[in-house]
């Protein structure tokens, strides 16, 4: 068998062992959780399962043909949606990729996949940064390059979180590109490496460029290089990234722009943690609750960190400088002003420690450089101490890591005792195989600890309790949708959310159950006041199983939970088409106020009758009563109340602003409503017209008349939608979905209601209208004036070397 040549061997064997360390680490903390795929515990955490999963099954279908809309439009959610901003924000990742490769049924197993998968390649790309920062063997790097893919921002933040990921592996993609503008080579490989971490996640990828920034700085303060020469690489550095960023700009300006025109959602002021619980998310294992940093990396990470500035083999100069970047960037994640420039001038709705990922990598790049330097073992031993000793101290700060103290004196005494046998191995060459089998074992063993312990606690939070994805219910769901199917005939609603906010997405249905930092203002203001529920401060809808919305966009199919276990059933009704034609105004004569009067409005017809409702009861337990017409179906609004609605002996929840637009049942034969809430809102009340009845017969006529003036045929494109009118038609043609920014149609668009609508040109009987989302245009002209000059100066290059 040929021997591997010792130089390709350091270059492959670091980054494999580093990939190999950190996946076998987690997935191990997976096994011993009983968590999927290795046990029945469910891994689909929160936005995981809301988000993540059905993106990627939206990503499935896109690649395999069976996607309603395109990359830059989906019609599954939210009544049609821009898809491009959310490709970028959530799909950018590439390994996300691999959720296509595998049956749809199985794309949350590619899903959870994705995160060993990415944390592996962030740790072998550290190894060959670390490398580039200073040769040493490939298995010391390859052990820290692992201690970074570890580290504890991994871990908790983002372990559920695969496009953030991303950003783990941009940082050290991006500190090579800073090695080679130092070396002035590679301008362009500079530029796709730049360009590589903007297209994965911009959000992640702005942390690591400020980092990469961070990074040239102390470079060019410690390297020996003329003023020239620090200029040079300055100018390297800004053009290539420009020119890199540029590149993304088809995705990036999209991306700004639809978060612009995004419903605003409330976040609180940043408010630092106290300075014990700062300093305990370094400790390792150290899981603390809520919005804090986790700053930790492996006890073998820390200790050689430590002793970094003991270390005077390293230039003093250069000891001074690491340490002064690494403790200004932790303290820039205490201070307001620089905490809004690593999250863009944005304070995040969530937790507010999202770059502390930058801080583990300085830590771990000093760890390099104090074992690339020999330590000696009085100095490992006195960071050691040090640990133990900070560990004792902050015992006491708020939920401090059970597994902690083990991890520091088990963890930490198994590195000394590897470091002190590495250290005597220079002159006894057995001990060497003793510590790498030590340091490797002790990084590996001690992470999964800390994934465990993280998934654990961070378990018994109520946001996180764990859903399934998959599952007999789920697939007898996706059969019930699939077996109405009707696009764009007519647009078929999968139903109250089973597993996921965007179920739409995730069964292959049409319906309102949308949830996306994108999700237009427009959308909000359109559906909110028709009954909606909501969440998220608009950036979810539900769905709502009210005829008249149904009417409104097209729904003819429902799918319902069927009366046995796992069991789903589906409804076929006749519903108007897509696009509708209105000749004339149309005010509904009940309460302007009433939900149920805004809903008429839309339809263009009376169907209800809206009762004077008078109240009475507790402030916790309310009484309404209203009197309709017997044998209509009443219905019932209040979107100020959370608690239990009971109407006729058949209590439900009411979840506020999440519940819409809610069947009480058929009016009794004396005409009276009587409806209780139990509430726990504190002084709330229904609204004036809570409850409106619903004339069944009023509502047939009126989907019938729009059924006859209406489209006679409709084709929908992957970003476009087409209707062929009746001969002469006239009027107002009106598309069943909402008037978001990036709509261009045959007439000049407006809005109806909050719908795209626009003037049926005379003598025409065909409407058309092609979403085109915000930015693409300028987007991909900046790309293509970026690709230009990355293949000028990659020809120039060329030209120069055979000219040499």
């Amino acid at each position: 068998m040929p021997r591997v040549p010792t130089r390709l061997r350091d270059r492959l064997y670091g980054p494999l062992l580093a990939f190999l360390i950190t996946s076998a680490a987690f997935c191990s903390a997976w096994a011993a959780r009983g968590t999927f795929p290795f046990g029945d515990t469910g891994r689909a955490i929160n936005d995981q399962a809301n988000q993540y999963v059905p993106f990627h099954r939206a990503l499935w279908d896109l690649v395999h043909g069976q996607a309603a809309g395109d990359l830059l439009f989906t019609w599954r959610g939210g009544f049609g949606q821009q898809f491009l901003s959310d490709y970028h924000t959530y799909l950018g990742n590439p390994i996300s990729w691999l959720a296509v490769l595998v049956p749809r049924a199985h794309v949350d197993l590619a899903v959870f996949a994705i995160t060993p998968v990415t944390m592996g390649a962030a740790a072998a790309v550290m190894t060959v940064y670390l490398g580039k920062l200073h040769p040493g063997p490939w298995w010391q790097r390859g052990v820290l390059g692992a201690c970074y893919g570890l580290c504890g921002w991994a871990l908790s933040d983002a372990s559920y979180i695969p496009m953030w990921l991303w950003g783990l592996v941009a940082l050290p993609l991006l500190g090579i590109a800073v090695e080679w503008c130092l070396e002035e080579r590679r301008w362009p490989g500079v530029a796709l490496f730049v360009a590589l971490a903007w297209f994965g996640n911009f959000y992640t990828a702005m942390m690591a460029t400020m980092a990469a920034c961070v990074l040239l700085a102390v470079r060019l303060l410690t390297r020996d290089m003329t003023g020239r020469q620090r200029l040079r690489a300055v100018w390297r550095a800004a053009t290539a990234a420009g020119t890199g960023i540029l590149l993304t700009l088809p995705l990036l300006l999209p991306s700004f722009l639809s978060s612009g025109s995004a419903q605003p959602t409330g976040a609180g002021a940043f408010a630092p943690v106290r300075i014990e619980l700062f300093l305990a998310g370094m400790l390792p294992a150290t899981h603390l609750w809520g919005g804090r940093p986790r700053l930790y990396v492996a006890s073998l990470g820390l200790i050689l960190a430590g002793s970094f500035l003991f270390n005077a083999a390293i230039a003093r100069r250069t000891r001074l400088v690491w340490a002064a970047a690494t403790l200004l960037v932790a303290a820039s994640f205490q201070f307001p002003p620089t905490q809004y420039v690593w999250h863009g001038l944005a304070v995040p709705n969530g937790n507010p420690y999202r770059e502390t990922f930058v801080f583990s990598a300085m830590v771990v790049v000093l760890a390099w450089l104090a074992l690339a330097h020999r330590p000696r073992p009085p100095h490992v031993a006195s960071a050691a101490a040090l640990l133990v000793a900070a560990t004792f101290a902050l015992r006491h700060a708020n939920d401090f890591g059970g597994w902690t103290w083990p991890a520091v004196l088990v963890g930490g005494g198994v590195s000394l005792l590897a470091l002190v046998l590495l250290a005597l191995g220079e002159k006894r060459r057995y001990l060497i195989p003793v510590a790498a089998v030590l340091m490797i074992g002790v990084v590996l063993a001690e992470s999964a600890v800390a994934a465990a312990n993280a998934d654990s606690r961070r378990g018994r939070e109520r946001w996180a309790k764990p859903v399934a994805t998959s599952n007999k219910s789920i697939g007898a769901h996706f059969d019930a949708v699939r077996q109405v199917d009707g696009w764009p005939a007519y647009r078929t609603d999968s139903g109250a959310p089973q597993s996921a906010y965007n179920d739409a997405l995730a069964l292959r249905a049409e319906g309102p159950q949308y949830y996306s930092s994108y999700l237009p203002e427009a959308t909000y203001r359109a559906l909110e006041p028709l009954g909606y529920g909501f969440k998220n401060d608009g950036r979810t809808f539900f769905g709502a199983d009210n005829p008249v919305l149904d009417a409104i966009f097209s729904i003819g199919a429902r799918v319902r939970p069927g009366t046995a276990p796992d069991s789903w059933t589906s409804t076929r009704f006749p519903a108007p088409p897509l696009v509708t034609v209105r000749t004339g105004p149309y005010t509904s004569p009940n309460p302007a106020d009433s939900v149920y009067a805004r809903q008429e409005n839309v339809l263009g017809a009376t169907v209800y009758q809206v009762p004077r409702t008078t109240r009475g009861g507790t402030a916790t337990r309310q009484t309404y009563t209203a009197q309709c017409a017997p044998g209509s179906e009443a219905y019932w609004f209040s979107p100020e109340l959370y608690g239990t609605l009971d109407f006729a002996g058949a209590p439900r929840p009411l979840e506020d602003r999440m519940t819409g637009v809610v069947r009480l049942g058929e009016v009794p034969a004396d005409g009276r409503v009587p409806v209780t809430v139990s509430t726990r809102t504190e002084g709330a009340a229904a609204g004036e017209h809570p409850i409106g009845c619903l004339d069944r017969t009023a509502l047939e006529g009126a989907i019938a008349s729009l059924r006859s003036t209406g489209a006679t045929k409709v084709t929908a494109g992957g970003h476009s939608i087409e209707a062929t009118l009746p001969k002469g038609a006239t009027g107002t043609a009106v598309f069943a979905m909402t008037d978001v920014p990036g709509w261009q149609c045959t007439a000049p668009a407006k809005s109806f209601h909050g719908l795209v609508a626009l003037d049926i040109p005379a003598g025409r009987d065909k409407v058309s209208c092609t979403f085109t989302p915000k930015g693409l245009t300028p987007g991909l002209s900046a790309a293509a004036l970026a690709l230009l000059t990355l293949i000028s100066v990659s020809a120039a290059g060329i030209r120069r070397r055979r000219r040499a």
